[in-house]
Formats: C-alpha cells, sequence, structure tokens
C-alpha cells in the first residue's frame, strides 16, 4: 500500500515578479474589511476539551441522515417479531426474566441460514438498542431503556454473536465483488454491516460511559467487557485488529462497500475503551513514574490547560490601517507603536492561501511596501522622535486581571546541563570531563549558581529511562536476562499491529486526505460517501442541500474518529514504551503526515470550526421521539445555534497535538515544519480565541522560531510574547535569538536512520523469538542428550534398516583420528 499522494505546498506562488500597482488606503481597507472583522470580533469560545463529546452526540454522530427511514424498519421488524411472540404487552411492561428468554430466542434466530430472515432479527435487536423509541415519550427515556437493554444484550452474549455475524460479512467474497463491478456504490450496498456495526458501536459506547446510578452487575459487566476487548479472545488478536483489517481492506480496494465512518467510529472507541482517555492517561504516567521511583509531576497539565485563557488574535489590517489614518489625522506620537504592533499580517508571503484569495494578498502586500516603506517627510521626523512620555499607571483592579505568573515549571533535561557544563570548561578550563554533572572545580561562582538553578528543575522522563534500559538489555543481554513485560492491553495491541503497522498507519492516513475540506477530488481518490449517498440521488433544491449538508458531516465525522485515534495511540504506546512510540510516528511522518496535517490548516480555520453542518431535528434520538417538522431551505441554511461546532474544534486540536508529538525534540522534523512555510499557516490558527488550541500552535511556532530569521521574530512581537507566557520554558532553550543554528546542519536521513536502527533492534529483541539461537546453552549430558525426544517422519520406518546399513554399518569408524580430533 503506497503513502497517501501530498500535493506539496505551491513555493512559487508568489514569484512572478510583477510589481502591481499601488492600491488606495481606503481599496484595501475595503478588501480587508471581512477578514479583520472576523479577527476582532472572534468571541471566546466556551469549548471545554475531552476525550469525546456528550452522549447524545456521540450517538447521533453514528447515524447520516440518509438513514433516517431506516429507524422506522428497524421498529416495525422488532414489532412484527415481538407482537407475534409477546401478546398484549410492550417491551418495557414485561419482567426482566422475560425480556432475557425473548432475547434468547433472537440470539438463536441469528444462526439461520436464510440471509433476508437473519437481517430482520438484527434489526430487531438493534431497535432494542436504540432504546424502543416507539414506546418512549422523551429523549431521556430513550437513552435510558437504551442502556438497560444494551448491558442486557451483553450479559447475554450478543456481542459475540454479531462478532461472528461480522467476520463472515467481512470474508463475503461475493458482496466485495458485486460491489466492485457497480460503478456507483451506495447505502444498499452496506446494509448489513451497517446494522451490525451499528449495533457493536452502540454497546461499546453505552457500557464505556460510566454513571453514579449503575449498580455493581453493570461495572462488573464494564470491566469484563472492556478486558474481553482489549485481549487477543477473538481469533487469537484484540477486537481492534479486526476492525483495523476492514479500514485496510477498504483503502486497499477489495472491499468499496465498507461503512467506513462506522468502523472507524467503532476502532475509535474501542481503543478509547480498552485503553482509557486522557484521564487514565495522566494517573498511568503518574504510576509509571512512582514504579520508575521518578519525582511526581510539577503539575497536572489537564488541569493547566483548562484553566487557561485565550489571548487575543495577532493584529489585522484593518487595525493597523486604523492606526495609519489616525497618524495622518495628526496623532503622530503613537507612529513607533505602529510598528511594534504589525505582525505578520504585511511582512510575510503565504504560499498557502486559497486561490481565491492571491491575488487579495498580493495586492495587500505590494500596499506594504507603500504603506510601511514609502513614508512621507513629515511621518519620517515623526518616527525618530522621542518615544511618548509612559500611560498613567492603571488601577488595582486592572493590575489584578494580568497573570501572576507562567502557568507552567520549567525544564532541564539532563543532556542540557551536560552540554551547559561543557561550554563552560571549554571556555574556562580548556578541557572537558565527559558526562561528569557533578565536578565544579575551576568554573566561577556564576557558573555554580547556574548550575544550581537547572538541577533544581531537572526532569527525567519515563522515556529516558527507557532508552538507558534499552541500552543496558542490547549491550548486556546475557547478563541482564530477559525483560520482564507486562501482558497489557498497550502492548498486546502493539505486538497484533507490529507485522502490518505501515499499513494501518498509510490507510488512516489515506482516510484523512479524503475527507479533509482542502483536498481536491481526484479520479484515484478512495469513495469514503459509500454509507451516506442513497440510492436515488435528490432531484429538488431541497433534497440536495440535505445532503450536502450530509456529506460535509461525515467528512467532519471521519476526520474526528481519525484525529482522535491516531492521537490516543501515540500518547498510550509513548506510555507502554518510547520505541514503539517512535515507530508509529516515523511511520506516519514517512506517510506525508505533516503536510497532509497543514494542508488541512490550509483553510479558513474559523469557518471550519463555526461550520453549521448539522440539521438538530433530524439528529438522533430528537427524531424519533418527536414529530417530524417541514423542512425548508431558510430552515437548512440556519443550522444550530451553537457559537462553534464540537467535533471540528475537537479535530483541530487532535491534529496540533499529533503535530507537536511528531517534531517534539525532532530537529530534521522541525526544519520540515520551516520548509513547508507552516508558520503562516499556524500563525491564521491562532485567530480561534479557544486556549487549549493556541497553546499547541504556539508550541509549533516555538520550535521554528528560531530558523525563521530576524525579520519575522521582529515583526511578531505579540506572537513571541504569547509564547513565553503560555508555553512551558526550557531554561537554557535558545528558542527566542536562534544562535545556534549554523552549528546544527540538517541531516533528514541520517536522524531518521539512526533512530530507525534502534527501532529494529527493540523489535527484533523483544518481538523476534528466533534471534537468540546463538545464545542458547548447549547441553553437553550424554544421557539427557539421548533421551531427549525426537520426531520421525512417519515412512522412517519402513526406511529404517536402509537407513542403518547405508549410514551406520557401511561407514568405517576411524576411532584414532576421533580420538586425535577431541
Amino acid at each position: 500500500m503506497q503513502a497517501p499522494d501530498m500535493d506539496g505546498p505551491d513555493n512559487n506562488s508568489h514569484g512572478n515578479g510583477k510589481q502591481r500597482p499601488l492600491p488606495k488606503v481606503r481599496e484595501l481597507f475595503k478588501s480587508q474589511r471581512k477578514e479583520s472583522e472576523g479577527s476582532m470580533e472572534s468571541p471566546n469560545l466556551e469549548f471545554e476539551y475531552g476525550d469525546t463529546d456528550n452522549l447524545t452526540a456521540e450517538l447521533s454522530e453514528l447515524y447520516s441522515y440518509t438513514e433516517e427511514p431506516e429507524f422506522a424498519l428497524n421498529r416495525d421488524c422488532f414489532e412484527e417479531d415481538f407482537s407475534s411472540q409477546v401478546k398484549d404487552k410492550k417491551w418495557t411492561e414485561l419482567s426482566l426474566s422475560e425480556q432475557k428468554a425473548y432475547v434468547m430466542r433472537l440470539l438463536d434466530m441469528l444462526e439461520v441460514t436464510d440471509r433476508d430472515k437473519r437481517l430482520k432479527v438484527a434489526r430487531a435487536i438493534l431497535y432494542l438498542a436504540q432504546g424502543v423509541f416507539e414506546e418512549c415519550n422523551t429523549e431521556v427515556d430513550v437513552l435510558q431503556w437504551s442502556r438497560h437493554n444494551v448491558f442486557l444484550l451483553y450479559q447475554m452474549g450478543t456481542f459475540t454473536a454479531l462478532l461472528e455475524l461480522l467476520s463472515m460479512e467481512i470474508d463475503n467474497n461475493q458482496a466485495c465483488s458485486s460491489a466492485l463491478r457497480k460503478p456507483a456504490i451506495s447505502l444498499a450496498d452496506s446494509t448489513e454491516l451497517r446494522v451490525l456495526l451499528s449495533i457493536m458501536y452502540l454497546m461499546v459506547e453505552t457500557i464505556r460511559w460510566e454513571a453514579e446510578e449503575d449498580g455493581s452487575e453493570w461495572r462488573a459487566a464494564r470491566e469484563t467487557f472492556r478486558t474481553e476487548l482489549g485481549s487477543p479472545l477473538y481469533n487469537g488478536e484484540p477486537f481492534a485488529l479486526l476492525l483495523f483489517t476492514m479500514v485496510t481492506k477498504f483503502c486497499s480496494m477489495n472491499a468499496p462497500h465498507f461503512p467506513m465512518k462506522k468502523v472507524l467510529l467503532l476502532l475509535w472507541k474501542t481503543i478509547l475503551f480498552t485503553l482509557g482517555g486522557f484521564e487514565q492517561l495522566q494517573e498511568l504516567k503518574v504510576r509509571g513514574r512512582e514504579k520508575l521511583g521518578l519525582p511526581p509531576l510539577p503539575e497536572d497539565s489537564i488541569k493547566v490547560v483548562r484553566s487557561m485563557r485565550a489571548a487575543s488574535p495577532p493584529a489585522s489590517a484593518m487595525e493597523l490601517i486604523e492606526q495609519q489614518q489616525q497618524q495622518k489625522r495628526g496623532r503622530r506620537s503613537r507612529r513607533p507603536l505602529v510598528k511594534q504592533d504589525s505582525l505578520d499580517t504585511y511582512n510575510e508571503r503565504d504560499p498557502f492561501k486559497n486561490d481565491d484569495a492571491r491575488d487579495e494578498e498580493e495586492d495587500n502586500e505590494d500596499a506594504d511596501s507603500g504603506i510601511e516603506g514609502e513614508v512621507d517627510p513629515l511621518d519620517r521626523d515623526v518616527i525618530i522622535q522621542p518615544p511618548p512620555p509612559p500611560p498613567p499607571l492603571r488601577s488595582s483592579t486592572e493590575r489584578l486581571s494580568f497573570p501572576k505568573g507562567l502557568p507552567w515549571a520549567p525544564k532541564v533535561r539532563g543532556k542540557d546541563i551536560e552540554h551547559f557544563l561543557e561550554t563552560s570548561r571549554n571556555k574556562f578550563i580548556g578541557f572537558t570531563l565527559g558526562n561528569d554533572t557533578e565536578t565544579l572545580v575551576g568554573l566561577p561562582r556564576p557558573i555554580h549558581e547556574s548550575v544550581k538553578t537547572l538541577k533544581q528543575h531537572k526532569y527525567v522522563s519515563i522515556a529516558e529511562v527507557q532508552i538507558k534500559k534499552e541500552e543496558e538489555l542490547q549491550q548486556c543481554p546475557m547478563s541482564m536476562g530477559e525483560e520482564d513485560v507486562e501482558d497489557m492491553p498497550t502492548e498486546i495491541l502493539y505486538l497484533g499491529m507490529l507485522p502490518n503497522l505501515s499499513q494501518y498507519v498509510i490507510a488512516l492516513l489515506k482516510l484523512l486526505l479524503a475527507a479533509a475540506p482542502t483536498s481536491k477530488a481526484k479520479t484515484d481518490s478512495i469513495n469514503i460517501l459509500a454509507d451516506v449517498l442513497p440510492e436515488e440521488m435528490p432531484i429538488t433544491v431541497l433534497q440536495s442541500m440535505k445532503l450536502g449538508i450530509d456529506v460535509n458531516r461525515h467528512k467532519e465525522v471521519i476526520v474526528k474518529a481519525i484525529s482522535a485515534l491516531l492521537l490516543l495511540l501515540l500518547k498510550h504506546f509513548k506510555l507502554n514504551h518510547i520505541y514503539q512510540f517512535e515507530y508509529v510516528s516515523q511511520h506516519l511522518v514517512f506517510a506525508n503526515c505533516i503536510p497532509l496535517i497543514l494542508k488541512f490548516f490550509n483553510q479558513n480555520i474559523m469557518s471550519y470550526i463555526s461550520a453549521k453542518n448539522s440539521i438538530c431535528v433530524l439528529d438522533f434520538p430528537h427524531c424519533v421521539v418527536h414529530e417530524m417538522p417541514e423542512l425548508t431551505a431558510e430552515s437548512l441554511e440556519a443550522g444550530d445555534c451553537n457559537q462553534f461546532c464540537w467535533r471540528n474544534l475537537f479535530s483541530c486540536i487532535n491534529l496540533l497535538r499529533i503535530l507537536n508529538k511528531l517534531t517534539k525534540w525532532k530537529h530534521s522534523r522541525t526544519m520540515m515544519l520551516v520548509v513547508f512555510k507552516s508558520a503562516p499557516i499556524l500563525k491564521r490558527a491562532l485567530k480561534v480565541k479557544q486556549a487549549m488550541m493556541q497553546l499547541y500552535v504556539l508550541k509549533l511556532l516555538k520550535i521554528q522560531t528560531k530558523y525563521l530569521g530576524r525579520q519575522w521574530r521582529k515583526s511578531n512581537m505579540k506572537t513571541m510574547s504569547a509564547i513565553y507566557q503560555k508555553v512551558r520554558h526550557r531554561l537554557n532553550d535558545d528558542w527566542a535569538y536562534g544562535n545556534d543554528i549554523d552549528a546544527r546542519p540538517w541531516d533528514f536521513q541520517a536522524e531518521e536512520c539512526a533512530l530507525r536502527e534502534s527501532i529494529e533492534k527493540f523489535n527484533s529483541r523483544r518481538y523476534d523469538k528466533n534471534q537468540n539461537v546463538d545464545f542458547t546453552p548447549v547441553d553437553n549430558c550424554l544421557q539427557s542428550v539421548l533421551g531427549q525426544p525426537v520426531e520421525l517422519p512417519e515412512d522412517f520406518q519402513y526406511s529404517y534398516e536402509m537407513w542403518l546399513e547405508r549410514e551406520v554399518f557401511s561407514q568405517p569408524i576411524q576411532w584414532e583420528q576421533l580420538l586425535q580430533s577431541e
């Protein structure tokens, strides 16, 4: 499977060399009004990041709006069978024993050979999992009965039965070949798979959610289900691997009818359920540090991020022009402030701008040379005037609004202390002492104080301990013995993914590329709309609008599931073992994940986050409880009244976190961000006034700041200040000046090859069982060797006498030579 074909950045988009005429200030003001209003009036987003959205939203995103008629079909299948078995009673009126007996009967009917009958029974089970909505009056009742029924279905063994049917459908070559022959694939081609995956998703998601009113029986069932999903109980591998196989089979064009959105949602929730979410990761990290004897974490990162407040976005073109107009009216004393506040709106070219905005952008940049470069003589005099007197002191209430300290405790790595001492010894003594960080003889007193401060903030990560231990195991395989590896769910999953890991990563990135809003349709791209397009295409404008919203929503949900899935895998593998994380990361980098994410953010990110691709009245469970109002074009255009789209903001933060994880402490990958000109793309993302998203954007800007040049830093002082205020400090990190960039040549291949060698050694030592043949002890005891059972082929007994004659009796033994050789 090949990596997704990424269209690299158009580095020559402004290289035509033409000098366009200087527009008037008023024309420039009008051309930038829309963008500047968006940046000035963008409100703070009341968004709380978490593992998932609320339960109702997560359940509604499982279904596309095209599937709405199937709710009634599921109900009819259930009522037809239920009425023939139970007279004059509703499901909600049955006792628990009667409900169990009916579920057992449904499971027996799942084993019939007739495909249509099996589908009807599966629809009846899906109706139960959906909460028997026909007998409920409110959405809360639907969710409560859904929860009750899902736990009942699990206790009766429904999940195992569904898994067998799912395996049959995956291996159904007839359905695959039929889908391959069709020119257009629709919902009808994946009916059985969609029903099975919907039931399994409802079971995983509902059981995963913990509620205070859950009894001990439900809590025990949840833990049992979590263990089963994470253990190799299904054909010798975890359940997640079966879903990964569906993803790769779909992306290799062997099964184009697979409903990918449902597969990805189920895969994400399975990983989330079995491995744990972000709070469980924090607890595992704390316990892991305690086990290794490391000091506790300086702070809880989840709490710190949640308490942070968003910063104002960089100054826009409109604000700059207003200030210049004020200066020309006589307010010349504020001229120096214009230069300080002018961020990169006028000072950098943006090759990633969308095509329809490039002409406008070029006009603005040419205007910049006239606005700030060609100043009239009077204004030039203003520039060299002494600075104005300082403003009056703020009141006490205003002073209290400023943060009292930095949000993060500074950190220092051990190698940073070693590098600092090496530099100091070379300067003051003339020789070094290797890795010795204790001997300070001959160094001046300020160096002693510096080393003391650095050691106070020294931070040893779990990854550093794991790397050191791995080096010892590689150097001393005999004396260290075999490593004791716990059978944790993360370890089991990695072991199962290891043989085909590159295929899984490439498949996920292909789907992410196909679902990205900036992607252009290509003839060879995969079709991710197989489970959203109806059999009959829309014929009215209203139907077309509804399908358009459904398609956009479908893509957004896919991006949400893939981004959350990749982030979870990276975080859990990093905590389990650093080389597992590096292995997945390197596959992501080699499959063009970095330019793919940058391409995703190469759009109007405010429009994406505030997109209203949802129809509230069609969302589950609202659509099955309330009467359906008449849809109009106006109601579809209005969308919901939310300030932002939760899933889109969630996806953006996840992708930024993935990009951070791929580039952190990797010089060659950081240079990829510089080469792909990511700075203007990331700067535009700062317009989103959400603290967590801004934090990860600023982190990505910080690691490449030293390579962007002095002029960029000079014209982006607000961004530099935001980095200082919000991002953790490394005490001897020269991020803001870039004094050491000449000493670090960029050799991408050498760095990645060295890392790949370490990863392969780790995988070989830990997972290759045939690698220690040379170190196997030899048994020298004659009785022991002769007493070992030897497996002989079945036909050996027939030719045994011939073998004795040929190999033993006819061969003379040279006893003297044998004794001499010993």
